[in-house]
């Protein structure tokens, strides 16, 4: 599953990704997947980067497919916002 990030009229980036981590209080740990063309060899890689998103009411769990936006700091590594959770595993 390949999702490019999705800029909305708000000007917030959107993202889509796997819960890989629910152990913080109120903070999750979601792996983002983009696909990109290798500029000489022509072949496309998959990056997964790893972003950390404020939930508020602890409700996402691991595996489950969540939307993250982009929002201010909320602490030193952690400026997502869970949005909604699009696939629960459970």
């Amino acid at each position: 599953m390949v999702d490019q990030p999705v800029i909305k009229k708000s000007g917030k980036k959107e993202f889509v990704g796997r819960v890989k981590s629910d152990k913080m209080d109120k903070t999750i740990v979601v792996a983002v997947e983009t696909t990109t063309l290798h500029p000489f060899y022509k072949k496309y890689i998959t990056r997964i980067k790893r972003v950390k998103a404020h939930d508020e009411k602890n409700e996402a769990k691991i595996g489950d497919r969540v939307r993250i936006v982009e929002s201010r700091p909320l602490s030193k590594e952690k400026c997502w916002k869970l949005v909604e959770i699009l696939e629960q595993t459970h």
